[in-house]
């Protein structure tokens, strides 16, 4: 049984313990429990490592991408589907979108959801995010965040086309320090139903990481929701890459409520949306190819919500920047003209 304490979060007063791994594992149990329904298959490995595929040889669902989102939150945020409306100098535009509200947004986003691993052993190669991450360690923001998980058992979400093996499974149950059979890897490429719905749930996770890399303290802030449109899946993962960035750039919209001085949200929320950067206004798909598809080339202040409003506690007054592009959609996503 996984010990189901790991973090004392006070408020009024009172404590209670919080393990993200923990929670995200009972998610992943009723997903595997209804995989058939889902479209998802579930195998496990020699070593006894579970390997839930989400998209590679299974069709995935919206369904199984939802939850999958809230277990790469540790349990911690919800997800629903809805339809957005967009205007723009084109017309309006419809979108499914997928909404969040975050709990606790600085372990729900930064100390779980946050593609913060990447994972390479020799040929494989894969994205990693989800609470595992905080059992690993290693990452620079776990030394803001103060919190450690000391569940046992490891839940990694894995963006990538290529199944993860024994040798895989053994490393992160060695990073992590559980035993291999405690381990449970889901695994969905970009270009993928479940792909295009778990990118489409990170609104929240860029703005949080964007803020951290304008040096606030995240754990300032207290709650958190946002939506995001969610990208029609493309035919190869380089350009679902470019789609399901377009729909976070250009189209999500996300609402903080933050202890902290109204001057000190002032100061820096003209810098957090996306058009901030230099980047702005490209589809990402052709900023990645003239990176040479190096991540790394691109403006990091790049990654962030089309539109944020932070509201001050303290004051009780709400701060806005940014804007939704409808029109650079239109660019990216197929079937926006309809």
């Amino acid at each position: 049984m996984a010990r189901s304490f790991a973090l004392r979060v006070r408020k009024g007063g009172l404590g209670f313990m919080i393990s993200l791994n923990a929670r995200a594992a009972g998610i992943v149990g009723r997903m595997t429990g209804d995989a058939e329904a889902l479209g998802i298959r579930v195998g496990r490995l020699p070593g006894g490592a579970t390997v839930v595929d989400a998209g590679i040889n299974a069709r995935g669902s919206r369904e199984a991408g939802r939850l999958l989102a809230e277990a790469s939150m540790g349990g911690l945020g919800r997800a629903a589907f809805c339809h957005e409306r967009y205007g723009g100098e084109e017309g309006e535009l419809i979108f499914p979108s997928l909404s969040v509200d975050v709990a606790l947004p600085h372990l729900a986003c930064m100390a779980s959801q946050y593609a913060g691993w990447p994972l390479r052993l020799g040929d494989y190669a894969a994205i990693a995010s989800g609470p595992a991450r905080a059992l690993a360690g290693g990452e620079e923001i776990f030394d803001t965040l103060g919190y450690s998980d000391p569940a046992d058992v490891a839940v990694l979400m894995l963006e990538g086309r290529t199944p993860p093996d024994e040798v895989v499974a053994a490393h992160v149950a060695g990073r992590c320090g559980v035993a291999p059979e405690k381990v449970t890897l889901i695994v969905a490429p970009t270009a993928s139903i479940v792909g295009s719905v778990q990118v489409a749930a990170r609104s929240v996770e860029t703005a949080l990481h964007k803020l951290h890399r304008l040096g606030f303290d995240v754990r300032r802030v207290a709650a958190a929701s946002g939506f995001c449109p969610i990208a029609p899946v493309a035919a190869d993962d380089v350009s679902a890459v470019g789609r399901t960035n377009d729909a976070l750039l250009y189209g999500s919209r996300v609402f903080l409520s933050v202890h902290a001085p109204e001057e000190d949200i002032a100061a820096l929320i003209g810098v957090v949306p996306a058009e901030s950067s230099p980047d702005y206004g490209s589809p990402f798909l052709d900023l990645f190819l003239r990176h040479g598809g190096d991540f790394f080339g691109i403006d990091p202040m790049l990654f962030s919500p089309a539109r944020i409003e932070i509201h001050c506690l303290e004051s009780g007054r709400t701060l806005s920047a940014g804007r939704v592009a409808p029109d650079l959609l239109r660019r990216s996503l197929p079937g926006a003209d309809q």
